[in-house]
């Protein structure tokens, strides 16, 4: 399935532009005391992006010496190279709105980020935001480069009508289990509600594996994350269920081996989907669905379950030179007023603890969003280790050859990965 602009593909997205804010380097503890006019990057998101103006707006108001400029971030190749290039030539802004988790371990490497817990109080803070939950955005050196911002943990949304075609509950369906699961899906197949299941993205993308085997592995786990202690953990029994329950679902032909240029869950290609919040609002009008947490072998009960975070962050690039004003913009844009009003505009998550409690009138009003935001305390990150994108791209090679496309046999195929994985992690 293609994947639609608030999640993955924004990561992608980011292209140079030179900071206005007389970015360039210089002396770190001056940088982090001056105050004055910054220059950061917002997603180009309708939605995401009318809040990022409303934010700005409020704080120029009332910071008339202290302005940001605000730039939409337009489409371009990968925010990895591009970022680099950036952090290279001296000329990133002073705060992106859209960072990934996974890119903050090479950006550190590069020198380009700033620690956050140089400035006064900014651990807590973090801490008394986010809660448990901000423990998987430090790095190793115990350090925050990265200011945990919004997720959209993925779950299951399914069609309703589809479902109902195939002579499965539409209200109530069994999906917990594996068995259940392909169960139904093999019903929907026979049945011709629908050509395919489920349509995950079959390409080699180092972040597919987010939309397809890691969610489920995070399920299965109880929250394990792909390496942890600088070793990879999916090779092992748990890693190997979820590997085999999707060869199934790519051997019986119920997921295509086949990219689809589209949406294949708006396009009723696919009876089911892996997304996040974020998709409320698109697939809305469009599907009759419902959501369900993602399978687990066992079936385990939905507040038991972990889930992929999907998560995009703030980040201090080094280039910054008034660094004090660009803590207060991240303060300000995560406040709970801000996180309100992220949430209000987007439907996406705000890494906040208690956060159903905290804006009690907004899920009262929109009660199909609050699975997701019982599921955001719930969220398993990307590791926060060297090579991470190399790591990602390693795992998912492997498991194209052997889960997708069948060319070796998985235990091999993850047994090598692993090794490889593990040589990375250790940084070299």
């Amino acid at each position: 399935m293609k994947r639609t602009l608030p999640a993955v593909l924004l990561s992608m997205t980011l292209v140079v532009a030179a900071g206005c804010d007389g970015s360039g380097g210089g002396d770190a503890k001056t940088a982090n005391a001056a105050s004055g006019p910054i220059t950061v990057w917002l997603s180009n998101n309708q939605e995401e992006l009318a809040w990022g103006k409303a934010m700005v707006d409020a704080w120029n108001t009332a910071h008339a010496d202290q302005k940001i400029t605000a730039q939409e971030i337009p489409a371009g190749k990968s925010s990895e190279e591009v970022i680099g290039a950036a952090i290279t030539a001296g000329n990133a802004p002073c705060l992106i709105f859209n960072t990934s988790p996974a890119a903050v371990p090479q950006f550190q490497k590069q020198g380009g980020l700033v620690a956050l817990d140089t400035f006064d109080g900014a651990a807590a803070y973090i801490a008394d935001r986010t809660g448990e939950t901000a423990d998987q955005y430090k790095s190793p050196d115990g350090k925050f480069y990265q200011m945990p911002w919004k997720s959209n943990p993925v779950m299951i949304f399914y069609n309703k009508d589809v479902f109902a075609k195939a002579g499965l509950d539409p209200e109530k369906p069994a999906l917990s289990t594996y068995d259940d699961f392909l169960a139904a899906a093999r019903k929907i197949k026979a049945s011709g509600a629908a050509p395919f299941a489920i349509y995950p993205a079959p390409t080699s993308e180092f972040y597919q594996s987010w939309f397809d085997f890691y969610p489920l592995y995070a399920a299965e786990t109880g929250g394990k994350q792909l390496v942890e202690d600088n070793k990879a953990t999916f090779n092992s029994p748990e890693g190997q269920k979820v590997a085999n329950f999707w060869k199934t679902l790519y051997d019986e032909g119920l997921a295509p081996k086949e990219a689809y240029n589209g949406d294949a869950f708006a396009d009723k290609k696919s009876a089911m989907a892996i997304v996040g919040p974020w998709a409320i609002a698109v697939y809305g009008s469009k599907v009759k669905w419902g959501a369900v947490p993602v399978p687990t072998s066992t079936g385990k009960p939905a507040d038991q379950i972990k889930t992929f975070s999907d998560a995009k962050n703030v980040a201090m690039y080094s280039a910054c030179q008034n660094r004090a004003t660009a803590w207060e913009v991240i303060k300000f844009a995560t406040s709970k007023e801000q996180d309100g009003a992220l949430l209000t505009t987007t439907g996406q998550m705000p890494l906040r603890k208690d956060l159903a409690a905290a804006y009690p009138d907004y899920f009262s009003q929109k009660p199909e969003y609050k699975q997701f935001a019982d599921f955001a305390a719930r969220t398993v990150e990307v590791p926060n280790v060297p090579n991470s994108v190399a790591i990602w791209q390693a795992f998912r090679d492997a498991y194209s050859q052997s889960v997708i496309f069948g060319k070796q046999p998985i235990a091999d195929s993850f047994g090598t990965a692993a090794q490889k994985v593990d040589q990375l992690a250790s940084g070299s």
